[in-house]
């Protein structure tokens, strides 16, 4: 425990501006950011007498080792450096609020030539179009396979997209009459956007013009006789209605607004936000937070908007159950005149209270769920700090695993838990080669020896990244038995480090590995401690193999054409999209080569020298081993695994 006394600024030097201010512990990781308006009177709060200190203040404090700030012009900029630092630098001091789960979006890609409609989880790119939230993946897969029926965008994937424009016919898509095929020319690239425009339209509310469309063309058909035509037109408008289900209104003047529900307790805190478009439901989003601070109802909701609006467009209203510490300055960082306020009465004061039933049940769940998981989570970094003697719980762990294919491909894993719990932030994965993929030892002590350097001296990368290896673990875990354990001791040796504890896991018994010692740890079968340990070594496993199966797939995916001179990414991925295969490319003429972009007289003479060299090389090789009269009469190129004529 730090005696902040010890990193206490003179009051002096401490400037009287707007700014932001970053506590580090001792290894210079951040656990706290703040903004203030005032940065000396909000900074020699935290140095008084540590017994009128709240309680989390006080640990905070604690644990701190030093404390710097930057002045910033204006509060807004303040608020906005708060929250990209929380969001960069991840502090374990700060409010910081995490999506109870990752929300689908239903993205329509209108920065593209040809406009793609998809469901995604992930960031979107600037120029598209979002709609959602949505709570469940399921309903939103419902709806965009609903409107294709009308609306028959292009959904598939650009790689679908370019092999359909190669060959000439649509995909399954196109030829069920889910997607009008701009791949092959069915539809012009213009038209198609205004396709795209009108399910656009329809998604963000404007229906009516739609359905009243449709319901004309249906009669016109019926009136005409024409009762197929007239049958798939009433589908598609009972298709729409289907989607406007989905969706009922639930404020009757078609507002545009966020409400932000809130329901908190000394220790947690639930947020659930309901984005209303047109009157309808439109999306849902929630996240659940642990207070490590002094926040307060007016804090949560200004962090919840902050993060909410700093990278997106706020609507017209936003219905708060408190309003923010800090209105101005957040309505200033949402950049456009918003309504942010309190209901009083009416529709959307109970709808709000729905909003903050939905906060209150998700925070009831979340506790329940946490407190089963924070007593484990204890109880297993206590058992094990007692069955391996060390002085404190271990709570940055990291596992090591090795992954080969008979020395072929090998790779290592390193995965990190923080509390109990993974940090897949802070993963890392390492490509082994030379001298050290000789064996697991000779592996494990290469792997070991670039992390740890890391850690003595950081590369002079960002200070995130730097940070993120410079930190050093209480616990290092390696996957296999004494071996593996004694490889690892000799790296902290060598490296000269002391404070670092080591043991490893064998698969066989479960058994735990200390250095040195004859026999191993054995921890009891119900151990709290032993499920964290193979919780830690399964996910190392599984980081390990995920990622030499993606090296050793790339090592299977080598082409003919990789190798030859002259011929790099760009010209091999040209010759591709003109000819398709590399048969096609061994059968074209010099002529027809030099008409592919890059390619002169020279480089298409090699091209073919080498191409069809190899497939003779490649020929007698199988006709060698295929001497069965009964074999087959083909030939197989050995690096494309193609099947050639004779």
């Amino acid at each position: 425990m730090a005696d902040p006394s010890t990193y206490r600024p003179a009051t002096g030097s401490i400037p009287t501006k707007p700014g932001v201010y970053r506590f580090r512990d001792e290894h210079g990781r951040v656990i706290y950011v703040g903004k203030a308006k005032n940065l000396r009177q909000r900074l020699v709060n935290y140095f008084q007498d540590l017994a009128v200190l709240h309680e989390r203040t006080r640990r905070m404090v604690t644990t701190a080792a030093s404390v710097q700030w930057t002045v910033v012009g204006t509060e807004v900029e303040a608020l906005t450096l708060e929250y990209t630092w929380i969001k960069e630098f991840d502090p374990r001091f700060n409010v910081k609020f995490r999506d109870d789960k990752s929300y689908p979006y239903l993205v329509i890609t209108m920065g593209e030539a040809v406009p793609r409609v998809h469901i995604t989880r992930r960031p979107r790119a600037k120029g598209d179009l979002i709609f959602g939230p949505y709570p469940q993946v399921g309903a939103i897969r419902e709806t965009l396979d609903l409107m294709l029926r009308v609306f028959s965008m292009r959904s598939c994937t650009p790689g679908v997209y370019r092999r359909a424009e190669r060959s000439g016919r649509p995909c399954l898509l196109g030829f069920i009459g889910k997607c009008a095929a701009p791949c092959v020319g069915d539809i012009s690239i213009e038209d198609h956007r205004r396709l795209a425009e009108q399910f656009a339209d329809f998604m963000a509310g404007n229906t009516a013009t739609y359905t009243r469309r449709i319901e004309r063309q249906m009669r016109d058909a019926a009136a005409a006789m024409d009762y197929e035509t007239a049958a798939g037109l009433r589908d598609d408008l009972a298709a729409l209605d289907k989607v406007m289900e989905k969706n009922s209104v639930v404020l009757s003047d078609a507002t545009d607004a966020d409400l932000v529900g809130l329901a908190q307790d000394e220790l947690e805190a639930s947020i659930q936000v309901f984005h209303v478009r047109g009157g309808r439901i439109r999306g849902q989003r929630g996240w659940t937070a642990e207070i490590l601070d002094d926040s307060t109802a007016p804090d949560l909701v200004e962090r919840a908007l902050t993060t909410l609006y700093a990278e997106g467009t706020a609507p017209k209203e936003v219905l708060v159950p408190v309003q923010p510490t800090n209105r101005e300055q957040v309505l200033e960082l949402i950049g456009r005149p918003v309504d942010l306020r309190i209901p009083q009465r009416g529709e959307k004061k109970d709808l709000l209270a729905t909003v903050t039933e939905n906060a209150t049940d998700a925070l009831r769940l979340h506790r329940l769920k946490r407190t089963g998981d924070l007593t484990a989570r204890t109880k297993a970094l206590e058992d094990l700090g007692e069955a391996l003697e060390l002085t404190e719980p271990p709570l940055r762990i990291e596992c090591f695993d090795i992954s080969h294919s008979s020395g072929t491909n090998v790779v290592g894993s390193q995965v990190v838990f923080e509390d109990g719990l993974p940090k897949k932030s802070e993963y890392r994965r390492y490509s082994v080669t030379g001298s050290a993929a000789r064996d697991d030892t000779a592996s494990m002590h290469g792997v070991l020896t670039r992390r740890l350097k890391h850690h003595l001296d950081p590369p002079e990368k960002t200070e995130e990244e730097s940070r993120r290896f410079a930190y050093p673990p209480s616990l290092i875990l390696v996957d296999g038995g004494p071996p593996q354990v004694a490889a690892a001791q000799r790296v902290l040796d060598e490296l000269g480090i002391t404070d670092i504890a080591l043991a490893g896991i064998a698969k066989r018994l479960e058994e735990i590995w200390l250095p040195g010692d004859e026999y191993p740890v054995i921890l009891p079968r119900t151990s709290e401690a032993l499920f964290l340990v193979q919780r830690l070594r399964d996910e190392a496993h599984r980081f390990a193999i995920t990622y030499h199966r993606s090296k050793r797939g790339r090592a299977m995916q080598a082409s003919a054409l990789d190798g030859i001179p002259g011929l790099g990414p760009a010209r091999r991925r040209a010759l591709l999209d003109r000819f398709v295969t590399v048969s096609a490319i061994r059968e074209a003429s010099q002529d027809q080569l030099q008409e592919v972009d890059g390619i002169g007289p020279a480089l298409a003479a090699q091209l073919l020298a080498a191409l069809r060299s190899e497939q003779a090389t490649d020929s007698d090789a199988v006709r060698d081993d295929s001497t069965n009269e009964d074999s087959l009469d083909v030939a197989v190129d050995m690096a494309t695994g193609e099947i050639l004529d004779r």
